[in-house]
This record gives structure tokens, C-alpha cells and sequence, in this order.
């Protein structure tokens, strides 16, 4: 299979193309490929007459994205509007990377993939204009929702506790946002198996389970050897941020699970993540 993967330097970029090693692979990425220039990138995928793009660049700083609304829609939405537009010209199929962030986390329970967006910050609803997107210009795609991406060598919510707490020595962090944190290369492993399947529609990867951010960050801890540095726990009132973050948005595996593809807790992709 011909494979092009848009944001191939990036976390889940990287494991990607670990996982589909076997496959015909080529990395699209800046400064080489820019996903915001419509004739240029189409044109780009055209040529490469891809059978599958896995679309993964976006802005994904998202407090950042508040401070810059204009390049979040530019690259999130429109970048995503050309990639499709691209696959629909190539006749590729097209796996569209998204975030539990489409949705508001007011609704009380887990979220299931037919449950309504209901973005709120500027980078949901960049991403959730992306998904529409998609939907409205292909029938061969699959939108896969994930959360709380991380991997060895990135930038991440992991690295920068560690850091904080190398640097501090003691941590306040907020308890009251719950989801599940996603091990890229557990990640790229479903998406992998998911291809295969062509069944095409809306999934939703997270590792297992789910916990808050300070869960997450003590657990980081323990397993790092930092076990001592003194976390403590407060809300997202108390720590002010330029976007507001949906405070309990769990995705359920639901579709994925129905298919065979499950990934393992996050507890254990942690484990990993440091072994």
C-alpha cells in the first residue's frame, strides 16, 4: 500500500511509520510540505497517487491557538480541507487525526463516536470544522478522535512534569480534567489495524481507562523515580489558561472495540512509555 503521512516528524507521526514499515511510506511535513498552501499540497498528493493519507499535521498548541485564532482555522480546518481535497482528487482514502476536545465535557458521562461536537475553545473548533470537512468531501474516510497524545522525544504533558518538577521541586496540578492519556505508538498500532479493514467512519483510540491530570502526573512521577516530588492538587479554576479545556471528555472505544482493536490501560502504556 501506498502511504503518504501528513506531520511524519511529529509523536504519532514517528510511530506511524514504525508500525507501517512494511508499507510504501512518504512523510509530509514543514518546511518541505505545507498543508495551508491549497495548490501546492494537492497537488503534491496527486502526484503521489497515495491508495491512504494519514493526515496528522495540525496546530495543536491550544492555548496558543486562542492567541491565534486565524492560524488554527488556516491550518486545522482549511489544511485539512486541502488534504481532503487532495485524497478526493487522487481517489485515495483519507484517516483524519482528531481530539476528544470536540466536545464540551459537559455532558456527564463518556462520549460515544455518534455523540454531537460541542467545541468550545478555538482549537476545538478548528478541529471540528476539520471533521466536517472531511465528512462533507469524502465517503472513504475514517476520523479517528484521540486525547492526550505522548511519546518518547516529543513535547509533551509527560516531559514537561518531569521537567517542571526537576526545576521546582514540587508540582501543583489540577484534578477536575479527566480523560485517558494515549501512548502514540499504541495509537499508530490501531490505526494500522484499522486501515486494513476498510471500514470506514468515526473511531475513538485512547489507551484504557481514565484519570485526571493529576493522576497522570503522580503516576508519571512514581514510574520516573520522582516519586518524592510533593503534587498538589487543585482545580482548573486555579490555574488560569487562555483556552478552557473541557474538564470531563473520556471518548469510549466503541466502534473500534467492535471491530477487535482495543488498546491496553494507560497505566501499562506508562510503563512502557519509561521502561
Amino acid at each position: 500500500m501506498r502511504i503518504a503521512i501528513t506531520g511524519h516528524k511529529g509523536q504519532l507521526g514517528s510511530a506511524l511509520q514504525k508500525v507501517l514499515a512494511g508499507e510504501e511510506i512518504f512523510g509530509l511535513d514543514l518546511p518541505e510540505h505545507d498543508i495551508t498552501d491549497p495548490s501546492s499540497i494537492v497537488e503534491t498528493i496527486s502526484g503521489l497517487k497515495p491508495d491512504l493519507v494519514i493526515h496528522g499535521a495540525a496546530v495543536t498548541d491550544v492555548d496558543g491557538c486562542e492567541r491565534d485564532p486565524d492560524l488554527a482555522f488556516r491550518v486545522n480546518a482549511l489544511g485539512s480541507q486541502n488534504i481532503a481535497l487532495a485524497c478526493g482528487r487522487c481517489g485515495a482514502a483519507m484517516v483524519h487525526v482528531s481530539t476528544n476536545d470536540v466536545f464540551d465535557g459537559r455532558l456527564g458521562r463518556p462520549y460515544y463516536e455518534w455523540d454531537p461536537p460541542s467545541p468550545r475553545s478555538t482549537y476545538a473548533r478548528s478541529k471540528a470544522a476539520a471533521e466536517f470537512y472531511v465528512r462533507t468531501l469524502l465517503t472513504r474516510f475514517y476520523i479517528v478522535r484521540t486525547a492526550w497524545l505522548y511519546a518518547r522525544g516529543g513535547s509533551n504533558f509527560v516531559t514537561k512534569i518531569l521537567a517542571a518538577a526537576d526545576k521546582h521541586g514540587a508540582l501543583r496540578v489540577v484534578t477536575d480534567e479527566v480523560s485517558a492519556p494515549t501512548y502514540a505508538p499504541d495509537l499508530a498500532e490501531a490505526i494500522g489495524r484499522l486501515v486494513q479493514t476498510g471500514h470506514y467512519g468515526i473511531y475513538h483510540f485512547t489507551n484504557a481507562g481514565t484519570c485526571s491530570r493529576f493522576d497522570w502526573a503522580t503516576k508519571a512521577l512514581e514510574l520516573s523515580g520522582r516519586g518524592d516530588v510533593p503534587v498538589e492538587a487543585i482545580t482548573t479554576a486555579e490555574w488560569p489558561r487562555s483556552a478552557e479545556p473541557p474538564l470531563y471528555a473520556p471518548i469510549v472505544n466503541f466502534a473500534g472495540a467492535a471491530l477487535g482493536i482495543t488498546l491496553r490501560p494507560w497505566q501499562d502504556a506508562l510503563q512502557a512509555y519509561f521502561a
